[in-house]
Order: structure tokens, then sequence, then C-alpha cells
């Protein structure tokens, strides 16, 4: 799974990168957080947590403009996706993460992986290995955090997928009136990462970003074309700090390489070789 990832670029980055023609990260969009998002959204953010919002890519049409071009947008959506039909915000919880295997048959997914699927831009993202053979207090497996990113230094475009949630109880004109919220695609980790954990973000590739974001395409076999994809080699992971753990941790600091004397148990991704202790 995906459950913290690291996003330090700032909108007008992002827009560049990611040829935007329009950014919405300026405007007033509901968040379900009980207090303020620290750093805020849209700041660069070292240990992106679920409930937050985060910037995303998408491509819509203007709203009441039937036959008006496509747009690619930069919005700022909360993670952990609520369905339409949800009774509530708390859905979302369960939801940042959606299996490539079966996201085209599962109801809370299948009709956003036809008509509303998204990118969201990362450095990288964190996963936890558990030691087999380093244990904690408790006597269970150790686990160590590990920060995986692009091993040529580019941009990571997780596949993503979002949906819309109206709020009844607030009037038509309030900006809270709607909640939009996004999830992140997994698939199976590709060797070397699988040491690490069994899962991993389904990352694409710039030449696939076009037709990922199209509106129009509503074909389940070029969308599942998508979701098998997988081109090995491409990451690299280091150990880092146990601070990520926390989500009130922050900053550069979080993704810099562990020291030697912070590493118990832990099992190299590249060589399987079990370092430290």
């Amino acid at each position: 799974m995906c459950g913290r990832y690291a996003a330090s670029a700032r909108p007008d980055e992002l827009v560049e990168e990611f040829d935007v023609d329009e950014d919405h990260t300026g405007e007033p969009s509901r968040s379900i957080l009980r207090t303020p998002q620290d750093p805020p959204p849209g700041q660069p953010d070292w240990n992106m947590a679920p409930s937050k919002q985060a910037p995303v890519v998408l491509t819509r049409r203007p709203r009441g403009i039937d036959d008006a071009a496509p747009t690619r947008q930069l919005r700022l959506l909360t993670w952990g996706l609520v369905p339409s039909w949800a009774k509530d915000t708390k859905t979302g919880l369960r939801m940042i993460n959606a299996r490539a295997e079966s996201v085209l048959g599962k109801g809370a997914f299948a009709k956003a992986a036809l008509a509303r699927r998204c990118i969201v831009p990362a450095d990288g993202w964190y996963e936890w290995q558990k030691s087999p053979t380093a244990r904690d207090a408790k006597g269970k497996p150790r686990k160590q955090p590990f920060y995986i990113h692009r091993a040529d230094g580019a941009t990571v475009a997780f596949a993503g997928l979002y949906e819309f949630w109206r709020d009844r109880s607030v009037p038509d004109d309030d900006p809270a009136a709607w909640l939009t919220t996004f999830t992140i695609i997994t698939t199976e980790a590709e060797p070397g990462l699988d040491r690490i954990h069994d899962r991993q973000p389904l990352v694409l590739e710039p030449a696939q970003w076009r037709q990922w974001l199209d509106p129009d395409e509503h074909d389940p076999d070029a969308v599942r074309r998508f979701l098998e994809f997988a081109e090995p080699g491409r990451f690299e992971a280091h150990p880092v700090g146990r601070a990520v753990g926390s989500t009130s941790a922050n900053g550069p600091l979080l993704v810099e390489p562990a020291g030697p004397e912070e590493l118990d148990g832990v099992v190299d991704p590249m060589t399987g070789e079990v370092i430290g202790g």
C-alpha cells in the first residue's frame, strides 16, 4: 500500500511540469481535518498523509458547457476517496488506495476508473519493512521506514482516481457543499521493492499521462492496459529515520538516509542482505 508520500513541488512547478492549463489550487476547497493542515495545502510537504489536501492533476470540461474542450487542471483534493453514495466522509479513511487488479470491478472505484482518473505528483513514497530478525518492545517485528523515489530524479506520477461527494446538510452555494477526494492505485511490488512491501503505487510515464487523464476514454480494455503497466528498475530505496512515522513530523530531513546506528535487522532491498543489529 501507499500510506505516506513526499510532495515538495509548488503549484507553479507542477503547472509547468504537467503542462497544466488551469491552476485552481488558490480556490477555497473543503477540508475534513479538525485542525488547519500543516504545512498548508499546496505548500511543500514531506509527510503527506491521508485526510490531507494534496495537489492533483486531472482533466475536465468546464461545467455546463458540453461541447467545450477539456482542460488539464491542478486542484487540491483530499486523500481518501469518498464515493458519491457514502453517508459521511469517514469512508475515505478506508479508501486511500485502490488495487489495480480489482479497481474496474469494485463498486467504490469502478465508475471513477472509467471517467475520473487523475495523477498525483510526488517526490517519492514511504513504506515500512517488517524485519525478519529484530523485534520491538512489544515482541513484534521491528518496522523500518524506507523512502522510495525515481532513480533518475524525475517527479513520480501516481495513477489515481477522484470522486465528488455532496454534503446534503450544506446549501448549494456554500464552497463546503462539495468534497473532492482521491485514491492512489497500487499494484504488486517489483523485484527488490518486494523486500520492503508486497505492494507499490502504480507509477505512470509522461507518454501515458494524456490518455490516462482523458475524460472521454471510457474503454475498460484501454484502462486495463494502464492498470497492468509495469516497468521494473525505475526506483531506488533507502532506509530513513523513524520520525516519519509521526504525522506531525515534516521537512526535507525525513527523506535523508538513516545512519547505521538506526538500523536493526533491516533487509537490503537490492541484495537481500540483513544489515544492522
